[in-house]
């Protein structure tokens, strides 16, 4: 499963200081998503077309190998994961939010947007969050994942035990 990371895992809204310093929100929500996803074996990426250290520092913390940040063409780079990963695309999911997104979401066996996606983009999807972007949008489309390969009880067992 791969995701698109600012209007998706952040709000879309970009901080930037006097001196130049960026700064993004990520939901600690939309983590804990992820690391279930990861616990129940599913391979993730990040996609993104811009670049920013604070996107591969949040991918060390979830412990995301695959990160790829200035990517000009997102079904070339999904491709080429996908050949290493000896995975069909139809077995590949993707999440994201704008036109630069819409090669990998018409093509990927399972797609994703958000509420403040354009129209667009949101009648292409298999689903939209209730969720908004940065606030819990992925982690709805981690346990909608898991509750479809039914794996959400075995990740729930370990919390309730």
């Amino acid at each position: 499963m791969a995701f698109d990371v600012d209007g998706v895992l952040t709000d879309g809204a970009l901080y930037l200081s006097d001196g130049g310093a960026e700064t993004k929100a990520f939901h600690t929500l939309d983590g804990f998503g992820l690391q279930l996803l990861r616990a129940a074996g599913i391979e993730l990426a990040l996609v993104t077309g811009r670049e920013s250290r604070l996107v591969a520092a949040r991918a060390s913390e979830l412990g995301i190998e695959h990160v790829f940040q200035g990517v000009q063409s997102k079904l070339a780079t999904l491709d080429g994961l996908r050949d290493r990963l000896s995975l069909p695309l139809a077995a590949c999911g993707y999440m994201g939010d704008d036109f630069p997104d819409l090669q990998l979401l018409v093509r990927c066996g399972f797609s994703a947007t958000v509420p403040e996606a354009p129209e667009a983009v949101r009648v292409r999807v298999d689903y939209v969050s209730r969720k908004p972007a940065g606030r819990g949008a992925v982690r709805e489309v981690c346990e909608l994942i898991l509750t479809a390969q039914g794996a959400l009880d075995a990740a729930l067992e370990r919390y309730l035990a």
